[in-house]
């Protein structure tokens, strides 16, 4: 089954397409926020919302582990995941979507592994499917590639940060991508990001950094972002198989 994990601006998904039956999955981390199967070119398609009913979870206290977990349990092995993000780039504006190709993490303070128990190491070379990124790429008007940073919030990022950030290689700042990308791997899921630009960050924006800006683009960049998730659902193919689904084959010790 496909996958839609849904933050700021995806809840229209569930008003533009039917709702067949709705999942509550309790995990071994915690209950999942409920879980919508739409019905999507024919399609089953899982939409969980990150943040839980009603935006209500910050990005520092969601549980991630809870939420892949969910999806896995339900068959979902291809994941679509958007995430509000703020430019370090001019040329990469508020409204854009840009398809991150890898991630630099700042966080410090996540549950960010399955594996408490025993020691298995991950290859995240290249943590984002490639394929689902081609799809992506291939679905809408978005920029290609790019480096996420990954910070903890809830804070925005200082002006002094952002400005390390662009100089070591981030193109944009979010503070829901990790450990996300990194636990749907270790469940051997296709995981891609749909980062939707909000904003300029700290230092790149002229004016101060507000939540009723980023809110209020994300509303504007909505149907952009329905229309590229309806048309990545129809050209991905629902039984592909892809060497994602086979990392831990040589991951664990």
């Amino acid at each position: 089954m496909i996958g839609i994990i849904g933050g700021t601006g995806t809840g229209s998904l569930l008003e533009t397409y039917p709702i067949t039956r709705t999942e509550l999955v309790k995990t071994k981390y915690g209950d999942a926020p409920t879980i919508s199967i739409l019905e999507i070119d024919n399609k089953e398609v899982a939409y969980i919302p990150r943040h839980s009913e009603g935006h209500s979870v910050p990005p520092h206290k969601i549980n991630y582990r809870a939420n892949i977990e969910a999806l896995n349990i339900i068959g979902v092995n291809q994941v679509y995941a958007t995430n509000s993000v703020g430019s370090l780039d001019t040329n990469i504006q508020p409204g854009d979507i840009l398809i991150p190709d890898n991630f630099i993490d700042f966080t410090h303070n996540r549950a960010s592994t399955f594996f408490d128990d025993k020691v298995v190491h991950i290859d995240c070379t290249n943590p984002y499917c490639k394929d689902l990124r081609n799809i992506l790429i291939y679905s809408g008007d978005v920029h290609p590639y790019g480096v996420y940073i990954a910070t903890e919030g809830p804070r925005f990022e200082t002006g002094a940060e952002i400005q390390f950030y662009k100089m070591i290689g981030g193109k944009v700042v979010g503070m829901t991508g990790v450990p996300e990308v990194v636990l749907a791997k270790e469940k051997q899921m296709c995981y891609s990001s749909i980062c939707a630009v909000t904003n300029y960050a700290a230092s790149i924006s002229p004016t101060k950094l507000t939540i009723t800006e980023v809110v209020d683009a994300m509303k504007a960049c909505e149907e952009k972002l329905i229309n590229l998730i309806t048309n990545c659902v129809k050209n991905t193919d629902s039984k592909r198989d892809c060497t994602c689904h086979h990392i831990l084959d040589e991951a664990e010790i």
